[in-house]
């Protein structure tokens, strides 16, 4: 049949077409992505100066520190025996921090960005981390069994080391948008470039030693986990503020079907590699993984039976001749083929090709015998059968056929295979197995149109095709 070959890409938003053939084409134009923002609107700066919270916040450190006095005045009056001076200094002290905590911190609440609080981070323990908190364990007990002044510091350096990593690795994962771009049109066992991006939207602060990871999350009917797209993660060494860090990673989608990903996160063990924070970003990405398409075996021993049986039911009036054969009633006289008559002694006639000899109607039955339970997509035969069309599909498209498909609930019209290969391809990647119909059944639906020559993938035994289907069809049994 001839390698299998995809050429077409569309550069952001036009069609984009992938390679079974060739990986290295899959990355050149990448189509559908995500953009996952940390919070805000698009295009505001995060680290815009408010002036007026500034100077809200330097009044608010001011009333305290007075308070503050305030509170030393009553505690220095209480002790000279001032017992009027001290309620009424304490009472004041009282006051001014009310004012304060009524008035000036709900103004500072208003005015300051919370979306960190909406951030949802994961935490774990490493081995590392384990190892370090039994050191300070070991030392916390030394230090009160034996009341060292020395070993108390070394335990407050500890204690400040976790600190410090604590706040380092917030800053670390805070303001960062993710990005994953994917190739729009993936093919089953063929390894595609993506492109993942995380954006430092930080004007001051670069991000360090980062993993762009895919969380494992709930299918959408709360029962198993959907099928996920990052399973590897993606390491990023460094994100410069307000700058932006790229990464080509292949992904390789072991069958066909809908993979999404509904979370991703953003890891990180920096600085010291005590504990490792994720922070979850919900997402939409969501691949369309068609089925593979390559020239097995069996496909090569099917072409040329199916070219046969095509060019037997298409034969009639055209342009190009198709056979010589003997003369019968019913042939008009125009067609006679007087040398070969002469030749032969006896009255031959000529035959022709029609002018549509490539119209086909691709057909997937995707109905179980009766009897038989749809078992699902991961039916052997029915992944078999899936197969063979897309490949057959491809195939007519190379062609350039006018092909038409059908399935249960779905179909394409008689048109250039080139216009609905992508649409008939989608079909297949999330077709599943349907149970069998009441009352009249696809096959002899089929037979109602006996002018179209059908190439039939089913499951059904050939005691149930109807007879009339036989003259018109090719007709695969997945069960044989």
């Amino acid at each position: 049949m001839g390698a299998f070959s995809f050429a077409r890409w569309r550069q952001k938003g036009d069609v984009v077409g992938n390679s079974p053939t060739s990986s290295q084409r899959s990355g050149q134009r990448l189509g559908q992505g995500v953009r996952l923002r940390p919070g805000g609107r698009a295009g505001q700066r995060p680290d815009r100066v408010d002036r007026a919270a500034w100077r809200t916040f330097f009044l608010a450190l001011a009333e305290l520190g007075g308070a503050l006095l305030l509170a030393l005045s009553s505690t220095v009056a209480a002790e000279s025996g001032k017992v009027v001076a001290a309620w009424v200094t304490a009472m004041a002290s009282l006051a001014v921090a009310g004012w304060v905590m009524f008035t000036l911190v709900p103004a500072l609440a208003r005015r300051t960005p919370l979306r960190w609080l909406a951030y949802r981070i994961d935490y774990r323990v490493t081995r590392e981390g384990i190892v370090y908190l039994g050191g300070i364990f070991i030392v916390a007990l030394a230090a009160l069994n034996t009341g060292n002044n020395l070993l108390f510091m070394v335990l407050a350096c500890l204690l400040a080391g976790i600190l410090i990593s604590g706040v380092i690795s917030q800053l670390v994962l805070s303001g960062i948008e993710v990005r994953l771009v994917l190739p729009e049109h993936i093919f089953a066992g063929r390894p595609v470039l993506a492109l993942a991006e995380l954006i430092n939207h930080k004007q001051r602060i670069p991000s360090f030693s980062l993993q762009l990871v895919g969380v494992m999350g709930k299918s959408r009917e709360g029962g198993k986990p959907e099928n996920e797209i990052l399973t590897t993660p993606i390491y990023f060494p460094y994100v410069p503020r307000h700058q932006t860090a790229q990464q080509n990673v292949e992904l390789r989608f072991a069958a066909r079907g809908i993979y999404r990903q509904d979370l991703l996160g953003v890891r990180t063990r920096f600085p010291f590699g005590f504990l490792e924070k994720t922070r979850r970003v919900a997402s939409a990405v969501e691949a369309v993984v068609y089925p593979a398409v390559e020239p097995t075996g069996e496909l090569s021993e099917i072409l040329p039976l199916v070219a046969g049986e095509l060019e037997s039911f298409l034969r009639g009036r055209g342009q190009d001749l198709y056979a010589i054969r003997d003369f019968q009633t019913s042939d008009s006289a125009r067609h006679v083929d007087w040398k070969a008559s002469a030749k032969t002694g006896v009255l031959q006639v000529r035959e022709f090709t029609r002018d549509d000899d490539r119209r086909v109607l691709l057909v997937l039955d995707p109905f179980v015998p009766s009897g038989l339970d749809a078992s699902g997509s991961s039916d052997p035969l029915f992944e078999r059968g899936v197969a063979l069309c897309a490949s057959l599909a491809w195939h007519f498209h190379e062609l350039d056929s006018v092909l038409a498909f059908r399935s249960g609930g779905f179909g394409t019209p008689m048109g250039s295979a080139s216009e609905s290969i992508y649409s008939i391809l989608r079909h297949l990647a999330a077709a599943a197995p349907l149970p069998a119909p009441a009352g009249r059944s696809f096959l002899d639906e089929l037979a109602a149109e006996p002018d179209v020559f059908k190439i039939i993938v089913t499951r059904q035994s050939r005691e149930s095709v109807p007879a009339s289907l036989w003259s018109s069809s090719y007709i695969l049994f997945l069960g044989e």
